[in-house]
């Protein structure tokens, strides 16, 4: 291309020849735009490309008004995934159009065919690229509508718990294979990294090997995700124990879980550590838990006031369930007897909240009702009552 006024262009035949691999419709409109270019021969050649891209971006951005107009009054009365869909879509779509427009423009333009052809080749390459965005919208549009339909404040939430871990996990994992799909659609687009693709076919064995050593650590937590997502060892918010740490599963990824600990701190460990390794899941199949709050007793200790205590401490409480109280002596040491309390919440917080509340009041009551269930230190003093010798113990001067 050059920025010199160009020549008319030549008779029929040679646009025939120029433009022989294009369909007929697309000969026929760069035809008559190359007879209407004729008539302003006197232009430089770049400003012609650059009024013929005008005029076709220009109609690209009206039909994407329109088209998107008759969109949205189509699905004005479908569901909220459809609608969605299409709001999430629309600059997405004005980008597509406009890329399509320019190719057409390119091709139907007096461009030179190198450069003609270079440049469809990106806008090419540009295209699938939007397409599998648009596809990934889609998808992570689906997970929202269904994520809509379960609450997860709720106190008994593992229904919801399941499938909003199954539903993100899927999510990220559709989006990164959708993701590796486009880029390699286009990369193929391109006859060098095409010719390169057959190459590492050739030798795809020792390709192979390099490769999975490479990206072992990647994969091992991408089909670890999948395991997760499948057989569901952990869910979202699952109350767990981990590396000697309480905290609750904040949020999975497709490579790493992050778990939210009692203080607020964030513990960040990989997928497959959920698969290899044992942790302790106290919300596995439901969320109610029993909470337990041991306690250091007297021997002389009464255990029934104590029992008693308890049993009032709970029924007071909102936050028992009304299920589970119990006070048993589950050890004896050399100076005290340990007692455990029981007591069964809606929670894994709710019971962590209620074993404080009552270690805070069976306290209380030992201090204020029931001292001698506190600890106490014994000394036992011998007393000699045998009858001391004449004179044994007394004085020289008493003697």
């Amino acid at each position: 291309m050059t920025g010199a006024a160009l020549p008319p262009v030549g008779t029929e035949d040679a646009v025939d020849t120029l433009f022989a691999s294009m369909p007929p419709e697309i000969t026929n409109l760069t035809r008559q735009i190359v007879t209407l270019w004729r008539q302003f021969y006197w232009l430089p050649e770049w400003l012609v490309v650059a009024i013929v891209v005008t005029v076709f971006v220009g109609a690209g951005w009206i039909i994407h008004r329109i088209v998107f107009s008759i969109l949205r009054r189509v699905v004005k009365n479908r569901d909220l995934y459809w609608r969605g869909v299409l709001e999430r879509v629309r600059k997405k779509l004005r980008i597509l159009i406009i890329l399509i427009a320019i190719g057409f423009s390119i091709t139907v333009s007096p461009l030179d065919p190198e450069p003609s052809q270079s440049v469809r080749a990106v806008i090419l390459f540009l295209t699938i690229l939007v397409l599998g965005w648009i596809v990934a919208g889609a998808v992570d549009m689906w997970a929202v509508v269904h994520l809509r339909k379960f609450n997860m404040q709720t106190e008994d939430n593992l229904v919801a718990r399941k499938h909003v871990t199954q539903t993100r996990i899927l999510q990220r994992a559709a989006v990164i294979l959708i993701g590796l799909i486009t880029v390699a659609l286009a990369l193929m687009t391109i006859g060098a990294v095409r010719q390169w693709g057959v190459s590492l076919l050739a030798s795809a064995g020792v390709v192979g090997i390099i490769a999975g050593l490479a990206l072992q650590p990647y994969l091992t937590n991408l089909i670890a995700g999948i395991q997760i997502a499948t057989a569901q060892p952990i869910r979202i918010d699952d109350a767990v124990i981990v590396e000697g740490e309480w905290g609750t599963v904040e949020e999975i990824t497709s490579t790493y879980v992050v778990i939210k600990l009692w203080d607020w701190r964030r513990m960040i460990l990989p997928l497959s550590y959920f698969i290899e390794k044992p942790f302790q899941n106290w919300t596995r199949e439901t969320s109610r838990l029993i909470g337990t709050a041991i306690l250091y007793v007297d021997y002389e200790a009464p255990m029934d006031r104590l029992r008693a205590e308890l049993e009032r401490i709970c029924k007071a409480s909102p936050l028992w369930d009304g299920d589970v109280v119990n006070l048993q002596v589950t050890d004896i040491t050399d100076r005290v007897a340990q007692v455990r309390c029981l007591a069964s919440a809606r929670s894994a917080p709710v019971a962590f909240d209620l074993r404080c509340e009552i270690r805070e009041k069976m306290l209380a009551f030992m201090r204020d009702e029931c001292p001698e269930a506190l600890p106490q230190d014994r000394i036992a003093i011998e007393r000699n009552t045998s009858p001391l010798p004449l004179g044994e113990g007394l004085r020289p001067a008493e003697r």
